[in-house]
This record gives structure tokens, sequence and C-alpha cells, in this order.
């Protein structure tokens, strides 16, 4: 038995599996170097966030670059001042100054009555936008109970790029104001060659009264689901 297999077995546990103490800097783990570029954590890298208290917006003015190909935005529990009113997204050119670029979307929604005694599946074609500025509809017609909420997340692809639209893709789920459970699909483009560097997130009319929006790039964007 050659040292290099010797070695191996004698660091594999009963399980099957190697054993901490065979794991070295020149061998699989227990790495304390590693290459440039390479990272022990997962694909989604943490830019920053924000949270809302009575915020008339949300907005992400840097971070958004050359950096990573992929950036996903993750919302949790916004909770809107205004009972009934849409979620927004917004995208601009010259760090946030001005929301003014054209967008083309297309939007889908489910929907489940509390009571059961309604569903539907359906196009929603008062939610989306015919190449127009405004706000893209992330969901429509929030509920502002004191439990209810909207959360979800939005990806944004080469926002740097000064070649091609900007497209972007977000699912988002929501207790509506009739007490429906509520899952809106959106996807489109922001027709403009120029490089995207701030996105801002609103209410239709009101305040965010509070939530989270955590702003990820994504280091490997051949993973599942992107």
């Amino acid at each position: 038995m050659g040292t290099i297999t010797r070695t191996l077995a004698n660091n594999i546990t009963t399980a099957g599996r190697i054993a901490a103490s065979g794991i070295t800097n020149t061998s699989i783990s227990a790495v304390t170097d590693l290459p440039s570029g390479a990272e022990l954590n997962d694909s989604f890298q943490l830019i920053s966030s924000q949270t809302a208290s009575s915020s008339a917006s949300i907005s992400f003015t840097s971070g958004l670059d050359d950096t990573y190909d992929v950036y996903c935005f993750r919302y949790f529990d916004i909770h809107p001042e205004t009972d009934a009113k849409n979620f927004l997204v917004d995208f601009s050119a010259d760090g946030g100054s001005n929301y003014n670029l054209n967008k083309q979307t297309t939007l889908f929604q489910a929907q489940h009555a509390e009571a059961d005694n309604d569903s539907s599946l359906s196009y929603n074609t008062s939610g989306d936008l015919q190449n127009t500025t405004g706000g893209v509809n992330l969901e429509r017609f929030l509920g502002a109970d004191a439990d209810q909420a909207a959360s979800g997340e939005l990806y944004l692809y080469s926002p740097d790029s000064t070649t091609f639209a900007k497209y972007f893709k977000s699912i988002t789920v929501i207790a509506e104001r009739n007490d429906y459970a509520q899952i809106g699909f959106i996807g489109g483009y922001v027709n403009s060659t120029s490089a995207i560097n701030a996105v801002k997130f609103e209410m239709s009319s009101g305040d965010i009264d509070s939530g989270t929006i955590k702003l990820f790039g994504i280091r490997n964007v051949g993973i599942g689901g992107i």
C-alpha cells in the first residue's frame, strides 16, 4: 500500500467519512488558506441590509456594479402603513437621482381565500407595465392588519451591462387585504442599455411601516433556481 493511500485509509472513519485529522492545507479541508477568490460560505454574498421604520421608501444606491452577474433582493415581513396598496420596485441609472426608466413586465397571480370559498390563477393585465415609467408591481393590494405582510425575492441580472436591457424576475407572497393567501410572479426588463446602479422599494401610497430588505450578490450563477 502506497504512502498516500495508507494515510488516507488511516483517516477514514467507520462511517466512511474523512476524519478532521486527515484534512490539512495540502489535502482536502480544515483548510486555513484558500486560493484568491475562493470562499467557504455559500453562493449568496450579503452586500447590505436595510430595515424600514415608517419609511417612505428603501433605496439601495451602492453595491450594484460588475462584481456579480446576478443580484438578489430578499424582503421579509414588509408591512404597509395603508391597507390595499401595492408593493413596488423601481430602477435608476444615475445613482438614485431619477427613477424614470421604461419597464416592460408580465404578471400572474394565484390566490386562495382563508374562508376557502374562492381561489384563482390568472394573468393580471392591470398590474403589468407596457414599456412605461413607474414602479413595478411586485404584489398588489397588501393587507395592513397587524399580522399581514409581504415576503419574497427579486433577481436582477447583469445590471452593469451597457449592451442589453436589464432583466429581472420576482416571486412575492402576501396576506392580501381581503384575507387571501396570494403569490405573484413577475418578470420583465428595464428597457435601457444604461447600467443600473440604484434600486428603490416603496408602496404605491403611504409608508413602509416595517420590514427588512437585504441585497445579495450571487457568486455561482450556475446554481439551480436562478
